[in-house]
């Protein structure tokens, strides 16, 4: 398969990256800074301009999201609205962009993450974020078919531990590797409208 990969330059891009070029696939990797292509898709234009560059693909997926992390009461309304910019409706947009570039039977998979559903302080902006993006792909699966469309859910990262493990007391953390299967599950698969919960 030919696969479109936003964010392929940090942590979990290049771990899914690997991965599924491992598997024989096909992956053009896309990126603000780094990546076989250049384009900040929290800018619909710059999706546009994405997949004018880079033609029919088989899948996109998606491992890119920024957040803003402060107390609720530290929080403006642009620190929302960029939350709500930089993971939700930037991964909206390439799907709703995307449906008439990618292949009849071809899929998307988005990022969301366990503060959907287990909150942590200082991080309203990410909770919100993760849930509209989950909300929004059980809602955009019934509508796409047979394009199908889901998003990994995962914990902490264990190689994320030693940065972030104070955020996270109590939880499981989860390997980058298994989050990567994830990725080739909703890609490789014929489920849609699924939330991969990991772990």
């Amino acid at each position: 398969m030919k696969i479109l990969l936003i964010g392929a330059t940090g942590k979990l891009g290049t771990a899914v990256r690997e991965t599924l070029s491992g598997r024989g696939h096909e992956v053009v990797t896309v990126g603000r800074t780094g990546g076989d292509l250049r384009h900040d898709i929290t800018d619909p234009a710059q999706v546009t301009a994405l997949y004018q560059a880079v033609g029919r693909v088989d899948a996109v997926v998606s491992a890119a999201g920024e957040v803003p992390y402060k107390p609720v009461t530290e929080m403006t309304p642009a620190d929302y609205q960029a939350a709500f910019r930089g993971k939700v409706l930037s991964q909206i947009e390439l799907v709703r962009q995307g449906t008439s570039r990618i292949a009849e039977r071809g899929s998307f998979t988005l990022i969301a993450g366990v503060l959907s559903r287990e909150p942590v302080p200082t991080a309203s902006a990410a909770s919100m974020a993760n849930g509209a993006v989950e909300a929004f792909v059980r809602a955009a699966a019934i509508e796409i078919a047979p394009q199908r469309v889901n998003a990994v859910s995962p914990t902490v990262f264990t190689e994320s531990l030693a940065d972030y493990e104070s955020f996270f007391p109590g939880m499981p953390s989860v390997d980058l590797a298994l989050v990567a299967q994830a990725y080739v599950r909703s890609v490789e698969g014929a489920q849609t409208g699924q939330v991969y919960t990991l772990p």
